[in-house]
């Protein structure tokens, strides 16, 4: 593809949720030059263009933690200096851009990675487009954050779309927040298994009856603002999020769900009888697209063995199996949350990170290899930022020493995390 201009780098990043602002920053950190590219006009994805309401899951990931107390320095009124999950995604977008611009990322915003630069199976970099025109950025390590794997897609690396019997995938979401909440009296659903009883009914039951398919059940979440409470209540099947008519149609579906779910809030739901929405997500939530095919496939088994694998780079990551229902509201028959009894944390290995048969690029992100169940796991947002810290601190050493990635030592992975 003929480019106006050139860039060069170390290390390039395309994408910047989490997973990739993770591995823009510890790149960086650990020396490498970085370009970070990034689609929306925001640092940060789900997490902010998304309105996320809270870091779900965990993981034992420096960065992450970190990310937790620099938030909470930014926290205002009753929740001021106090750590939180909960999330302020404005206050987060500004920590994601004053992190970068201290370890020195180039930042790309209004950016798409269309195409990837290859020579055989080896990844050279991407060709982006903005308002300056196409550009052809040439990195030593490329870092595939994109989510979907856009740009290793593009490079021929071998996949699967959804889940492997069908190829379906989980549902998309608009995030919207409601205010004039009465919070000291207000009902909080966290996962699809809370039930809620009311003199009214069992709200998820009202739910299902009250709000239009393919939507139709309730979690609410606190926010760190008084009255203020995020929803994660649209519903969008039969959704492929590489596809951008399909893209377009889950943003219409959703918002046309909205005005239905603030009317069976107001009539069902203890303290939210004057909600009223105030701000809904600018991201369409695509949970589910691409699985990579890597060095390793990463299965449901591991996760339920709480599995340690000899050359891990995410330690301590603990989530549930999160599928929501491919085909309507609420919990797939194949999800387990509340039920889910592996407590102890796992690892990913990261022969994950590495996809088959292609030098210089690195997964990053819900993209990593895996199956389709254990995706509904590891593609909650602190796990994915340890998976972006691992990628960061192998991209670096790669670009540092000249050497493949494949020859990059985990152990040594590990004791540049500080894991």
């Amino acid at each position: 593809m003929n480019a106006d201009l050139r860039l060069d780098t170390d290390v390039l990043v395309l994408g910047a949720g989490p997973s990739g602002f993770a591995a823009a920053y510890t790149a960086a950190k650990n020396g490498a030059r970085v370009i970070i590219v990034e689609q929306g006009g925001d640092i940060g994805g789900i997490s902010t263009s998304g309105l996320m309401s809270h870091w779900t899951g965990s993981c034992e990931s420096p960065l992450y933690h970190s990310l937790l107390r620099r938030s909470a320095e930014k926290n205002e009124g009753a929740h001021k200096d106090k750590i939180t999950i909960a999330i302020d995604p404005e206050k987060l977008k500004t920590l994601y851009l004053e992190m970068l611009d201290e370890v020195g990322v180039k930042i790309l915003l209004y950016t798409f990675a269309i195409d990837a630069i290859c020579e055989g199976d080896t990844v050279l970099g991407a060709t982006v487009a903005n308002k300056s025109g196409i550009t052809n950025i040439y990195a030593k390590i490329t870092i595939d954050a994109t989510g979907d794997g856009d740009i290793a897609a593009k490079a021929g690396a071998a996949f699967v779309l959804g889940r492997e019997s069908d190829n379906k995938m989980q549902p998309a979401t608009l995030m919207f927040k409601v205010a004039g909440v009465d919070c000291s009296k207000a009902a909080f659903i966290p996962s699809f298994e809370t039930t809620y009883e009311t003199e009214k009914g069992e709200l998820q039951a009202l739910a299902r009856q009250h709000i239009p398919y393919p939507a139709g059940h309730i979690l609410t979440y606190r926010t760190t603002l008084p009255g203020v409470v995020t929803c994660n209540m649209t519903n969008a099947t039969d959704i492929d999020g590489t596809c951008a008519d399909d893209l377009t149609k889950a943003t219409i579906t959703c918002r046309k769900q909205m005005e239905d779910i603030v009317k069976y809030l107001r009539e069902f739901v203890p303290g939210f009888e004057n909600c009223f929405i105030i701000s809904s997500a600018s991201l369409i939530g695509v949970r589910e697209t691409r699985h990579f095919k890597g060095k390793y496939t990463l299965t449901e088994q591991d996760i339920l063995e709480a599995k340690v694998f000899d050359d891990y780079v995410v330690k301590d990551a603990h989530f549930n199996f999160d599928v929501h229902n491919i085909t309507g509201a609420g919990l797939d028959k194949t999800g387990v949350q509340k039920h889910f009894a592996q407590k102890k944390g796992y690892t990913i290995p990261y022969r994950c990170l590495l996809p088959e048969a292609k030098e210089n690029l690195l997964l990053c992100g819900r993209n990593i290899s895996g199956t389709h169940i254990a995706h509904s796991n590891f593609r909650v947002m602190p796990i994915c930022v340890g998976i972006g810290e691992a990628a960061g601190t192998a991209a670096a050493m790669a670009a540092a020493q000249g050497k493949p990635l494949s020859e990059i030592e985990a152990a040594k992975i590990r004791e540049g995390i500080g894991i």
